[in-house]
């Protein structure tokens, strides 16, 4: 008989089905799901999704973000930021790495590189001193 050696987070997802709003902070360690409406503060250390009819208002911090729906505020990516064709993201937004579908809306400041984490503990002034010099 085979063991199941995957880690139980891994498999778990947190929700925020379609016509459920939601204002507040969220922190998990496992990956989480959103088609309703988040407002507020949103931290994970795993994937977040935003599903097609979702949106997010507020500051995000989480390790890999895939884009369907909408999104609004300050976030930060430590990885893989994917924005697919119908995403729309406004904002100040810093990333590890970028993927953007064609039809992807994007308006604001980004930031991207090794930088993220400076940054995200509050550094701005050297990355703003790269970022002229670049």
């Amino acid at each position: 008989m085979a063991r199941n050696t995957e880690n139980p987070q891994e498999r778990s997802i947190n929700r925020i089905v379609e016509g459920t709003a939601f204002q507040g902070d969220i922190s998990c360690e496992s990956n989480i799901r959103i088609d309703g409406k988040f407002e507020g503060n949103l931290t994970t250390s795993g994937r977040l999704v935003v599903g097609p009819s979702g949106s997010i208002d507020g500051t995000v911090n989480c390790q890999n973000c895939d884009v369907e729906g909408k999104m609004k505020g300050k976030v930060t990516v430590e990885q893989l930021f994917s924005l697919k064709a119908a995403s729309a993201v406004e904002g100040e937004v810093f990333y590890g790495q970028l993927s953007i579908e064609p039809g992807a809306e994007m308006t604001g400041t980004c930031y991207m590189g090794t930088k993220v984490k400076d940054i995200k503990q509050g550094d701005r002034q050297e990355a703003q001193k790269e970022e002229r010099t670049a």
